[in-house]
């Protein structure tokens, strides 16, 4: 940190417990694919991340703090089958993304331990 800078952090919007750190984004420009194609068969398993897809807006974060992960299950996103667990604030309880545990297509390997949270779900702190 430069100059004694905090770090720009993330926050939960409901309990502003911190979540994300700035630096730690990979793309700002991930979206959620369940939100951007509609006829992707969606079972009951995967309404949470329909509700956390409803603003489409998404960052896909190296790291997160201060989550708690819920159980893995398989979810067929657009870009292939995937092992998926959402991340609940451990403060509030609310479900702000989900973990990428696995992915099964080569090209989606990057994506492995990182973190999707939903833009609406999180605010600015320390900037």
């Amino acid at each position: 940190m430069a100059d004694g800078a905090w770090p720009r952090l993330y926050n939960c919007y409901k309990c502003q417990n911190h979540i994300c750190c700035h630096d730690d984004i990979v793309s700002k420009f991930f979206q959620n694919v369940l939100h951007m194609n509609l006829d992707v068969h969606i079972d009951v398993h995967c309404l949470e991340a329909i509700h956390v897809a409803e603003s489409g807006r998404a960052f896909l974060f190296s790291h997160a703090i201060n989550v708690v992960q819920g159980p893995k299950e398989d979810r067929r996103l657009i870009t292939g089958l995937h092992t998926v667990a959402d991340v609940h604030c451990s403060d509030c309880g609310e479900v702000l993304g989900w973990k990428y545990v696995k992915a099964y297509e080569q090209s989606q390997k990057y994506k492995e331990g990182k973190f999707v949270i939903a833009k609406f779900k999180i605010v600015k702190a320390n900037w």
